[in-house]
């Protein structure tokens, strides 16, 4: 039923966009008439703004203000209800492409920074799909985060109030300040944001091994029930403008998350023995604080526009963990308790430099090269403790106690030459190269120290055709990797059960990424189909540890994947509807000869969206969202299909001062990831179920005297950062 009212809006508004838009191409033009005379005075335009803005490059632009995007609580949960934007399980991929990477006005952020962009700033998203090689290489796919800006002097603030209430986690509250201040040559902004309450995650997981001579089933429930004591961002600024040419900034920003409440594990396992049970309660106790500086200098050199950037960047992570666990079994019949601690301790530091040159010969002719370096250093110890609840005396676990180090540096230069041949056709080709240099030690499993460095070049070639007004297109190559992050070649250990760990892999390789796409945009209707070949894939799987029954869950790389894709979408406007519809193909098949994965099907996904906005002029705003994203199957493992329905209404009150939204998000809670996949002789099933079902009601009310934004935030290219997660 959920399946068929998402695929009934989108089939509804997709068709009705297509027959009607003809009757909506001319604007409603209302010319404005003095009483005294008959002298047309201006010509007032009636018409609300796409939500879409399709790029002959194959990149869309995707409005923010004054959308249902704009309620969103969070930058993560504005992408994903962007079209081809899938988010799930701390990964953010674009359709077709995979993981993206996050910018913030054309400067790369980190996943901390990104959390914590105030969503009532955003203007607009930029999906690039193809980004060239100005862009880091480490991401497939590049999301442009745009914000507002003004250049009036004087003082402008917004305060907003979210209270978002779930019947699966509880209620939260979440509280933003934003202020900015402007004279002369100076500015300074500043925000400030608080989040309180519930969060939850419950994962079902079943592991099944049906050999009779090895037969175990294993049925575990952990459910995650989170406490925000503490999730807060800040951050302030300070620029200084020479002239209207060059400007120097200073930024300093943060975000504290501290981090209570439970998690519950429930595990029943039965095997040619009998059935044991196994309940396993962690109190938490995880606070973590990031701190970032950046100094930044831009300058426009010559009359065309040509211009220089300079910036420099550190950042600070520090996490402590002192989680205590409470441990009870019954086994035989036979029930024992005992209890654990697990203390973490673990900092990550990063410095950067980073230089920018555009040079713009004419209008048609731009170079732009650059260089960067980055020095990361990670330490962390984990002491994992076990006590009998008798004497209470806790002795160190050496097994599962560990020290890590990693010392990385990156040195990194790129060039990118565009140039229009005639009027009807342009490209822009580039190279970046980046050279890697690492240090690793874990004591985990016996002591380990090696190093390794490699160099890479990643070439890139964008070319566009203007056939005519309403014909264009487009056709691309892009080279690209992906590091793992830090975290995942950390071997320590995050314990869920007495058999189920969760633990990094310091084998871990990059994954190496060639995507080509050829696209054509028709009138309204934008067309794109693309291949991407994969090599060392990065995946993950749950893998038979040491005893008979444990697990391991751990990042891996496959040998390769192929990945084909498949887009439509239309968009029109009308004077009171505002209509955004997308469908998608995505065929992968995954190849991998090291795990023993068994083979399965290769079956195709489809991908549905539809957002609308239907207007009820000096009255209020309607907005509905809904996608659909299919089964898929790619030869090791299967996904399940999932879905989101959103019904938003809005209003502004007191000359837009005030504006009150109300949302019910993920009406029948059908956004979960699920899906099955054989390893070995095991095979497994997930189930995960997030806090997506809510009603959220949201007061903004903005204040001050200033129109438009000044500061212009430069922050250094951060890859090194997004790996910190």
């Amino acid at each position: 039923m959920k399946f068929l009212i998402s695929v009934f809006i989108f089939i509804y508004c997709f068709v009705f966009a297509s027959t009607n838009a003809n009757a909506q191409t001319k604007p409603t033009i209302q010319p404005k008439v003095e009483p005294q005379n008959n002298e047309l005075n201006e010509v007032v335009i009636k018409r609300q703004a796409s939500l879409i803005k399709y790029g002959a490059n194959g990149n869309i632009d995707v409005n923010v203000a004054n959308t249902l995007l704009a309620t969103s609580s969070s930058v993560n949960e504005v992408l994903s209800r962007v079209p081809n934007v899938v988010v799930a399980e701390g990964q953010i991929s674009v359709l077709g492409k995979g993981e993206a990477i996050i910018y913030l006005n054309g400067i790369l952020i980190n996943y901390e920074r990104f959390a914590a962009i105030p969503v009532s700033q955003i203007l607009k998203i930029e999906v690039i799909s193809n980004p060239s090689s100005k862009y880091d290489a480490e991401g497939k796919a590049v999301i442009n985060i745009i914000t507002k800006r003004n250049i009036e002097n004087g003082i402008m603030g917004t305060a907003t109030q979210q209270v978002t209430v779930s019947e699966f986690a509880g209620t939260s509250t979440n509280t933003l300040l934003d202020f900015n201040y402007t004279k002369g040559k100076f500015s300074f902004i500043t925000n400030y944001g608080l989040q309180l309450g519930k969060g939850r995650e419950l994962l079902y997981t079943t592991r099944t091994r049906p050999n009779p001579d090895e037969f175990m089933r294993s049925q575990l429930t952990t459910d995650w029930k989170r406490q925000f004591n503490n999730y807060s961002n800040f951050g302030f600024g300070l620029q200084y403008a020479f002239s209207d040419k060059d400007y120097i900034s200073l930024a300093y920003s943060g975000n504290i998350e501290d981090l209570g409440g439970v998690v519950e594990s429930r595990n029943s396992i039965e095997d040619n023995t009998g059935t044991n049970f196994y309940a396993t309660d962690i109190a938490k106790n995880d606070v973590l604080l990031n701190q970032f500086i950046n100094l930044n200098y831009n300058v426009i050199t010559d009359a065309k526009g040509s211009s220089l950037f300079i910036g420099t960047q550190y950042s600070n992570y520090n996490g402590t963990i002192h989680d205590f666990i409470n441990e009870n079994s019954l086994e035989n019949e036979v029930n024992t308790e005992k209890y654990l601690k697990n203390n973490v301790a673990n900092g990550i530091n990063i410095i950067m430099a980073q230089v920018d040159y555009s040079k713009k010969n004419n209008k048609n002719t731009k170079l732009e090269t650059g260089a960067k370096f980055s020095n990361a250093t990670i330490n962390s110890g984990t002491d994992f403790l076990i006590a009998n609840p008798e004497d209470e005396v806790f002795e160190l676990d050496s097994e599962l106690s560990s020290d890590f180090s990693y010392k990385e540096k990156i040195g990194a230069a790129y060039f990118n030459y565009g140039n229009s041949w005639g009027e009807k056709f342009n490209f822009s080709v580039g190279a970046r190269g980046e050279y890697t240099n690492y240090e690793l030690f874990t004591n985990a499993n016996g002591n380990r120290k090696f190093s390794k460095s490699y160099g890479n070049i990643f070439p890139n070639l964008l070319l566009n055709f203007d056939f005519s007004d309403d014909l264009k297109a487009h056709a691309s190559y892009v080279s690209r990797i992906t590091r793992p992050r830090y975290q995942a070649l950390n071997p320590y250990v995050i314990y869920q059960d007495p058999f189920t760990t969760i633990e990094g892999n310091p084998n871990l390789l990059p994954e190496k990424i060639h995507a080509f796409e050829i696209g054509a945009m028709y009138k309204k209707f934008d067309f794109k189909m693309g291949y991407t070949y994969k090599t060392d894939p990065i995946s993950a799987a749950a893998l038979r540890g040491d005893t008979p029954n444990s697990y391991i869950l751990r990042s891996l790389n496959l040998e390769k994947e192929h990945s084909y894709f498949a887009s439509i979408s239309r968009s029109f406007t009308s004077k009171w509807w505002t209509s955004t519809n997308t469908v998608s193909m995505n065929l992968t098949k995954a190849v991998d000869n090291a795990y023993a994965y068994v083979l399965g099907p290769v079956k195709p996904q489809i991908y549905l969206y539809s957002n609308n906005t239907f207007t009820i002029p000096d009255w209020f705003k309607i907005q509905l969202l809904a996608w659909y994203l299919g089964d898929k199957s790619y030869g090791l493992r299967s996904d399940n299909s999932r879905s989101t329905v959103t019904l938003g209404i809005e209003r502004n009150f007191f000359k837009d001062a005030l504006k009150l939204n109300f949302t019910a998000n993920d009406i029948f809670h059908d956004f979960m990831v699920s899906g099955n996949y054989t390893v070995g002789q095991t095979e497994i099933y997930y189930h995960r179920t997030y806090t997506s079902n809510y009603f959220k009601l949201i007061a903004t009310y903005s204040f001050g005297n200033s129109k438009k934004t000044n500061y212009k935030k430069s922050e250094v290219e951060q890859t090194e950062n997004n790996r910190a997660r």
